[in-house]
């Protein structure tokens, strides 16, 4: 892959070797800079050192076999930040049972960082990229940092927002070739540092004060998630006035003022990001006194969609009790083995309720799946799980689901493929 960027030399830690941690590091190990990964997972940090990649991300392994002597990783923060003058925190913002944002996480990070920092004379730029709700850079790890280093932020070190904007399953790519960098800043000298740091890259370059690119962040989520459930709550009425919704969006994106990505109608959106991003958003909202209907509806209408196979499959198959239902994708996507939030959890969880025997496959996902789900049978190939089944389910578009035979078969598909669309004995799409 030539990227042909011009190649700069700095030393960068990155806190959370995660998918944005790990594709971030090891992005600007490709560009020349040296990185130091921090993670508390003795397993992660000893599989990077190794140059073994502990998730799945495409093109990802390649690069770190290319790289390796430009990156290391290890659980020591003093080793990592006195050896680095800028650090990247990309721990992960999970969820808690109310929605609001889980900051542990977060609030570690700064903690070590700011106890390194009190025994480092040159100044240290630390650049929040996990996503957080607006006023925590300055109002949760500012303090925490100029508590345990006793020092001073945007005088003594600095501090900044810069959002995260990638894409699993093409994050590599999305890191070499952004929509648009984002770059919350309050004082000059590390507007001038991070300025270099991308100066590499030709896309919009949009620096503001740090609450606005944290807001920035969740808003561009909330709207791709919105524009998603949008798409489901048009196709759930097109499939009963037997309208093709995807003929229906191809005319709406047509519009100038529409993009046309994110009309995709199926089963909903998971992940690790729209899903809790949503939901922190109404929490901070509520907290506010405002009440976002908007928000509260995407939601809804996502946590009800997957269901509709259900339904779909009962008109087929009544009873479902002892049947043999396959499960085609268990990852919230493809090109991932990420299972955070996949719509493959709901359904399955509806299939064990009504006592029908499953038999599953990804080609990616099957390992972390069967950590929450051990009761259930994983095949060895698609193929089997079509010659095995009464019925199969299309979970998570796969390229490989496109080159099955379905004939014969019941499909209820939730990602419209089209050969199964075509051969299928009864084919069923959730939205069309």
């Amino acid at each position: 892959m030539d990227y042909d960027l011009l190649k700069i030399d700095m030393y960068i830690s990155i806190v959370g070797s995660g998918y944005v941690g790990l594709v971030t590091g090891i992005g600007f190990a490709e560009l020349g800079n040296n990185v130091i990964f921090v993670d508390i997972d003795v397993d992660k940090v000893n599989k990077i050192n190794s140059s073994i990649s502990p998730i799945y991300e495409k093109e990802l392994q390649q690069l770190m076999s290319r790289n390796k002597g430009k990156y290391r990783a290890t659980s020591d923060y003093r080793d990592a930040i006195l050896n680095s003058n800028l650090t990247f925190i990309c721990v992960g913002t999970p969820s808690k049972e109310d929605g609001s944002i889980d900051l542990r996480y977060i609030e570690s990070a700064a903690r070590n960082i700011g106890r390194v920092l009190a025994d480092k004379d040159d100044f240290h730029v630390v650049v929040v990229k996990s996503t957080v709700i607006p006023g925590t850079t300055e109002g949760v790890i500012k303090p925490i940092i100029e508590k345990e280093s006793g020092k001073e932020a945007f005088k003594d070190f600095g501090l900044a927002m810069n959002p995260e904007f990638l894409r699993e399953g093409n994050a590599v790519e999305d890191f070499f070739n952004p929509d648009r960098i984002v770059i919350g800043v309050k004082d000059e000298k590390t507007k001038s540092i991070l300025d270099k740091l991308y100066k590499q890259f030709n896309s919009p370059k949009l620096f503001t004060d740090i609450k606005t690119a944290e807001m920035i962040k969740y808003a561009s989520n909330a709207f791709l998630a919105t524009k998603i459930s949008f798409a489901n709550e048009i196709g759930n009425i097109c499939k009963k006035l037997r309208i093709d919704v995807y003929k229906v969006f191809e005319g709406v994106g047509l519009d100038h003022r529409i993009n046309p990505a994110f009309f995709r109608a199926g089963i909903g959106f998971g992940g690790s990001c729209f899903p809790k991003d949503v939901k922190a958003l109404i929490r901070k909202a509520e907290e506010l006194g405002e009440d976002p209907k908007i928000l509260k509806a995407v939601i809804d209408v996502n946590e009800k969609q997957p269901l509709k196979m259900i339904e779909l499959l009962k008109k087929h198959i009544p009873n479902l009790a002892n049947r043999k239902i396959g499960v085609l994708g268990l990852a919230f996507k493809p090109d991932t083995d990420d299972i955070r939030e996949s719509r493959a959890i709901p359904i399955v969880e509806a299939l064990l309720r009504e006592g029908a025997k499953i038999i599953a496959y990804d080609p990616k996902a099957m390992n972390n799946f069967a950590k929450i789900f051990p009761q259930i049978e994983y095949a060895k190939s698609s193929w089997e799980v079509i010659a095995k089944s009464d019925a199969v389910l299309i979970v998570t578009e796969w390229k490989e689901f496109e080159e099955l035979n379905y004939e014969g078969k019941i499909v209820i598909d939730g990602r419209r493929i089209e050969k199964a669309m075509k051969e299928a004995k009864i084919y069923e799409g959730v939205c069309w």
